[in-house]
């Protein structure tokens, strides 16, 4: 290191420490979005108001009503004597979900025969729907799963929810890989990391150099003897260090406070940051060229940033997303990060199962890097 790049290095960081906002939303944002994310935006939903009409009123429905209630996701939140008026408790509001037991629930039980129930649906909120009926579904199937085990014959057809019979002789275990507890914390936790350095990162290298730029003081660093690449390094490099923190603390408040295990390497997750750092500190250079003022670079980093989140599928699965939109997702190399970051947290997965999103994501990050500064240096020339 050149000596004059180190004392541009240390004049950055000095500036960083006065600036105490630009400091603030380097070091003290990133821990709040981790619990805005880890708190509030959650695809769990509990205390789903549930309406009942039980007919058969015997010991089995009992035991398949109280099921719903002991599993923490449902309400008991009315009770009604005919299936009419169900209806009545999901228009108001006062109940997401109705679970109909009809009369003959036991006697076909005890028949070996398919004992049908009916579930309703409010899905006015299509995603709370979704989630309830993938719960009802889930508890509906437990609760045959259990007769079968009592029964010494190994149970006969039975209620499987939604009407699906269970085959005699057969019996249904799912098994949940990786996250078997579903905790969508587990889920959004990891992904702060890709949103600060795809995020935070980019903006902030953009503004830091148009500051300069609406200062003054851009034009006196050019005049001196620094060269153009040793401006470059000196403006990004404390800004990668800054994320390379950053991801050490998320790491750190993710597994002591939100209690969400860590399957892979801390080391190689480390290593494929510093990859995909060079993305977000060559848009951070290539909006630093085209935007005069910080307000500029701002919306700049918004226009270019906000398509890459949604289109990375850090909230949305890319799979559920048009052909050709699935496409143009293999040239936002946030898409690789998030893959990276959940399978090492989740899956565990090394370098061995990870080399096609590092070698995408080194591939694209060394581009973007190598035009923006190149668009840099002759910006400055």
């Amino acid at each position: 290191m050149s000596p004059r790049l180190g004392h541009l290095i240390r004049k950055e960081l000095l500036q960083l420490r006065r600036d105490r906002r630009m400091l603030f939303a380097l070091i003290f944002a990133p821990i709040f979005q981790l619990f805005i994310f880890g708190y509030a935006v959650t695809l769990d939903i509990k205390h789903i108001r549930m309406v009942v009409c039980d007919l058969a009123r015997t010991a089995d429905s009992r035991e398949l009503v109280n099921s719903f209630a002991r599993s923490g996701y449902f309400d008991l939140a009315a009770w009604v004597d005919s299936p009419s008026q169900m209806g009545r408790p999901i228009e108001s509001g006062r109940a997401l979900i109705g679970l109909y037991v009809p009369h003959d629930f036991s006697k076909r039980l005890a028949r070996d025969e398919t004992a049908q129930i009916q579930v309703i649906l409010d899905g006015t909120d299509m995603n709370s729907a979704g989630v309830a009926g993938g719960y009802t579904a889930a508890l509906i199937a437990q609760y045959s799963g259990r007769r079968q085990s009592a029964s010494p014959t190994g149970g006969g057809p039975a209620a499987a929810g939604m009407g699906m019979p269970v085959l005699q002789g057969i019996e249904n275990r799912p098994r949940i890989l990786y996250n078997p507890e579903l905790r969508s914390v587990n889920y959004m936790v990891p992904g702060v990391i890709c949103m600060i350095l795809g995020t935070v990162m980019t903006a902030m290298t953009a503004m830091a150099i148009v500051r300069e730029r609406e200062a003054g003081t851009l034009e006196q660093l050019i005049v001196t003897p620094i060269r153009p690449w040793e401006l470059m390094l000196g403006k990004t490099l404390p800004f990668a260090a800054i994320g390379l923190l950053d991801v050490v603390v998320i790491i750190i408040v993710a597994r002591a406070w939100f209690q969400v295990p860590m399957a892979g390497s801390g080391p190689l997750l480390l290593v494929l940051a510093i990859a995909f750092l060079l993305t977000t500190l060559g848009l951070g250079l290539f909006i630093s060229t085209v935007s005069r003022t910080q307000q500029q670079a701002m919306l700049t980093a918004f226009f270019v940033l906000m398509p890459s989140v949604i289109l990375s599928g850090f909230m949305f699965p890319i799979e559920n997303m048009p052909r050709a939109v699935q496409w143009i997702t293999y040239a936002i190399p946030l898409r690789y990060f998030v893959e990276i970051v959940r399978g090492i947290f989740l899956r565990g997965a090394g370098i061995s199962v990870l080399w096609p999103q590092a070698a995408a994501l080194v591939g694209l990050g060394g581009t973007i890097f190598a035009l923006s500064a190149l668009r840099f240096q002759k910006r400055l020339g």
